[in-house]
């Protein structure tokens, strides 16, 4: 009997955290490939799921409605090859708590159930149940969350269905030769030079820390687009559990003036400076390799282009040594990973 897959999820945004001189790094960007003609899928369909439904949010002339806990996820998924041919399995009932705030500040609580998140059912069937929770007085904002709210959520289920059958999907399908499946050789380690440069890097940084000598510093700039809102971007920056998702990793964070965070397991550490929902994040951020002490000042500058949200990224004080690697990683381990996380793709500056 063919036995479960049931492997933890290491494709485009897997990371890892053992290196104190270096970004965590994928495991590996080639496909793996598989002998087995099942995996399962559960484990990753309930993160993704997390990620995709977490942010959402809309907003009317009666107040504004977010989703605010993922309260029920009970199902399984998982993926069969079958003579080359891919077939998809998935059953989830979910039930989620909203929040609706109307105009005047007053605040309603509710719940959203879908019974029936199947690959028997097409998504737009999909049951979508809106409700206020028990002695809430009714108001317009159910109708809002009915209408505007399902609509994101039946589209939040649309990016899990479409992720499900290419993200996670690679290296199910194996090549062959004369009719026999073959196994793919694996992506080659970091050259020994590789290894060195990092490891002179981490020597230079610990001999700068020991002995106290005053850093040169640079400055860095990057820009990035996004299809989504400033606010539900801003929203990924600031939700723990958000930031667990496109890290990969445990993280935890105070969103508020002077709260701490802490990153991939403590690899990256830092502070909220300023806030400006929407509009701006300014914090002081280090990597852990850095001298003791040291931080750099990371500022994050949102901008609605109606349907896509522009984010402008400075950062001062960033040890002249590390700029090409912290550009890297912010580049590829924060934009591309929430871009990869929760379907927010866009063209590159």
């Amino acid at each position: 009997m063919l036995k479960r897959a049931g492997e933890t999820r290491s494709g485009s945004t897997g990371w890892s955290r053992s290196a104190l001189s270096a970004w965590p790094v994928p495991h590996s960007h080639a496909p793996r490939f598989f002998c087995r003609t099942e995996r399962d899928a559960s484990n990753w369909s309930t993160e993704r799921l997390k990620a995709l439904l977490l942010p959402i949010r809309v907003e009317g002339e009666e107040g504004a409605c977010e989703v605010t806990e993922v309260s029920k996820l009970d199902g399984e998924a998982s993926i069969n090859n079958r003579k080359g041919k891919l077939i998809f399995f998935y059953e989830w009932a979910i039930k989620l708590s909203w929040t609706g705030t109307s105009k005047t500040g007053v605040k309603y609580k509710g719940y959203v159930e879908i019974p029936n998140l199947s690959d028997e059912n097409d998504i737009d069937e999909v049951e979508i149940l809106v409700s206020l929770a028990k002695d809430e007085p009714d108001t317009n904002l159910k109708t809002l969350m009915k209408q505007e709210g399902a609509k994101k959520i039946r589209d939040a289920m649309k990016t899990y269905i479409s992720t499900l059958k290419t993200e996670f999907t690679q290296g199910m399908i194996l090549p062959t030769v004369n009719g026999e499946h073959m196994e793919t050789a694996p992506q080659v380690a970091p050259k020994a030079e590789d290894r060195k440069m990092a490891a002179r890097s981490s020597t230079a940084t610990s001999q700068t820390k020991s002995i106290g000598v005053k850093i040169p510093t640079c400055k860095i700039s990057l820009k990035d687009t996004f299809l989504t809102s400033p606010d539900e971007l801003y929203r990924v920056f600031i939700t723990q559990e958000m930031v667990q998702a496109f890290t990969h990793a445990q993280a935890t964070l105070e969103a508020d003036k002077g709260g701490k965070f802490q990153l991939l397991d403590g690899s990256v550490t830092g502070e909220f400076v300023d806030l400006v929902p929407e509009k701006q994040l300014v914090m002081k951020w280090r990597f852990k390799s850095w001298p003791a002490g040291h931080f750099a000042t990371i500022t994050l500058n949102f901008n609605d282009k109606g349907g896509e949200t522009e984010v402008c990224l400075e950062g001062k004080g960033i040890p002249a040594s590390e700029e090409e690697r912290t550009k890297q990683g912010w580049q590829r381990y924060y934009f591309e990973g929430i871009k990869q996380t929760f379907g927010y793709g866009a063209r590159l500056f």
